[in-house]
């Protein structure tokens, strides 16, 4: 039995030129206002001119290939799927039938499970499967932030961040972990995505202890929310940066554990919004160095699509 991995992320436009089709995507077919998409524009200008999602993305499924090649050689053909982007989530099932594989384990490079993020990559998937001649099976992943290693890797991450301020400065540190806002409807609707960022804070935090030191605080806060008239998932990690400046805070650390690759979110709300921020206030920042294609991550991500597949993962291919 050959398994089809069916790796899912968000993808990012390719070109300046790209960027209002893309934008009109991610609102749903709405084309944003001349001012919004100055706004998006001037975002990926300050950092480089394009994202370097697509690449980090690549090289995240290329790794994560090679773990899966090395663990049960023969047994995992994956490929790459979209949400907004070519190659689109619609592509990669297609190529993974003409591949003659049996069956379908996806995942979304994102360790947190959303009725408006991974539920929707699921929904595309599945549907695509549905309709490819025979119909695929598909066993997914609805979340991964409690797969074994990862706290311990954003938590090594985060004590290197803390570890690198001059003493002076980190007197008294705030750290947050932080991860896309969404809209509170999500909320409304039963949706367990604060609860399961809360849980990665928690995670890390108590692998590092911080509860035990009296010069540390931790807590979750939310950021990158959407330029819409919804109220988002709060609170925002700017405004809690303003709370723990006033209340006498002389460094910020920040691990994003919503995100495993570096981004526009990342690389313009941290280490730019973010950075500005903490300078405003007169106080240190850092935050966490992301997880990429480290050997160690694409592993552990290995290892969770390898328990999704059950026995099949590891018999030898051709055998049945």
């Amino acid at each position: 039995m050959t398994i089809g991995v069916l790796v899912m992320a968000h993808g990012t436009p390719g070109t300046p030129e790209e960027i209002e089709a893309f934008y009109t995507r991610i609102r749903r077919g709405r084309p944003p206002t001349p001012e919004l998409l100055d706004e998006l524009t001037g975002r990926y200008e300050a950092i480089g001119g394009t994202s370097p999602l697509t690449a980090r993305t690549r090289s995240q499924v290329d790794g994560l290939a090679a773990a899966l090649e090395a663990a049960a050689p023969g047994r995992f053909v994956v490929r790459l799927g979209t949400k907004y982007v070519e190659p689109t989530i619609e592509q990669a099932v297609t190529d993974l039938s003409a591949e003659g594989v049996d069956r379908i384990v996806a995942v979304v490079l994102t360790p947190h499970q959303s009725t408006m993020g991974s539920g929707e990559y699921f929904a595309r998937a599945e549907a695509a499967a549905a309709a490819t001649v025979p119909p695929l099976g598909m066993t997914v992943v609805p979340s991964w932030h409690r797969a074994e290693g990862f706290a311990d890797l954003l938590a090594t991450r985060t004590r290197a961040a803390l570890d690198g301020f001059d003493p002076a400065a980190r007197t008294r540190t705030a750290v947050f972990f932080t991860a896309h806002s969404l809209p509170l409807r999500v909320v409304a609707m039963g949706d367990t995505y604060p609860e399961q960022v809360a849980e990665s804070g928690a995670d890390i935090a108590a692998r590092l202890d911080l509860g035990t030191e009296p010069t540390v605080t931790w807590g979750t806060a939310w950021q990158s929310a959407g330029r819409t008239a919804d109220p988002w998932i709060g609170p925002d990690l700017l405004v809690e940066m303003d709370r723990v400046a006033a209340e006498g805070a002389t460094a910020v650390v920040v691990c994003p554990v919503g995100f495993v690759s570096d981004h526009l979110e990342v690389l313009y709300d941290l280490d730019i919004e973010a950075q500005h921020r903490a300078d405003s206030l007169g106080i240190a920042f850092a935050r966490t160095t992301s997880l990429n294609d480290d050997p160690t991550f694409l592993a552990l991500l290995a290892d969770v699509v390898r328990d999704a597949a059950g026995a099949d993962a590891d018999r030898p291919a051709g055998r049945p």
